[in-house]
């Protein structure tokens, strides 16, 4: 057993508050709000608009892009997406229905503006949620149970996307949109690194549904060889063999 005089236990008390602080520093940083996509079936957001209708805008609708960015179709029957404010905890959902071919768009309308003059391409599916054209948030589940909370969390949320000042997003939200602008991601859909601020262009809206071109993000794999049958060639012998 050691044992400390009085300035040494002060300077140990004062070391380990110290210890203490940074702690509680990390602790509290820990819990900042960073959503990350547990599901890995290929499917994400691709594209969202908020400025449907509004001053200034061409399109009459907001609208909601889907992409399977994987190899293999994709049923989401029984699926939603669902919107909530940047600062909300209350989610608005679209239930979802249908098969996603590997590399195929997927265009949910959502609410009509007053303005506009283009309609969206024929939509794949239609519902009436009013997205903000400048920031929000949304989920693409794998049920339809609707989300609770600024920022849900569990496997059944499959893509998640921040924009603007929104409290949740996969890293950082994407930058703010205008009633001229969406967020796109790179490659046609194809880049994903669970970073919203790095995954998404802001520019033009240019929305895709299912019978736009296929944007295959990989070759599907080739199929493994199968011997059909095996035919001897003519045997030979010559000298001593």
């Amino acid at each position: 057993v050691r044992f400390f005089g009085n300035v040494e236990i002060i300077r140990l008390c004062n070391v380990m508050k110290l210890r203490c602080a940074l702690c509680i520093t990390a602790a509290f940083v820990w819990v900042v709000p960073h959503m990350a996509a547990q599901g890995s079936t290929g499917i994400v957001i691709s594209q969202v608009y908020g400025g449907g209708g509004n001053s200034g805008a061409t399109l009459r609708n907001d609208f909601i892009e889907l992409f399977n960015r994987g190899n293999q179709p994709i049923t989401v029957t029984g699926w939603s997406v669902q919107y909530a404010a940047a600062t909300g905890v209350s989610w608005n959902p679209t239930l979802l229905s249908g098969v996603i071919q590997p590399g195929q768009y997927y265009l949910i309308q959502e609410a009509q503006g007053t303005g506009g003059s283009v309609s969206l391409p024929t939509p794949d599916l239609s519902d009436n949620i009013n997205l903000s054209a400048i920031e929000g948030k949304i989920a693409l589940v794998s049920n339809a149970t609707v989300l609770s909370g600024a920022a849900p969390s569990g496997s059944q949320i499959v893509d998640f996307v921040g924009y603007g000042s929104a409290n949740a997003a996969e890293g950082s939200p994407v930058a703010a949109l205008t009633n001229t602008t969406a967020a796109s991601r790179q490659s046609g859909g194809c880049t994903d690194t669970n970073n919203n601020r790095a995954d998404f262009n802001v520019g033009s809206p240019a929305p895709r549904n299912s019978h736009s071109a296929l944007n295959l993000c990989s070759p599907p794999p080739a199929p493994a060889p199968t011997i059909n049958s095996i035919s001897p060639g003519t045997p030979t012998a010559s000298g001593s063999n």
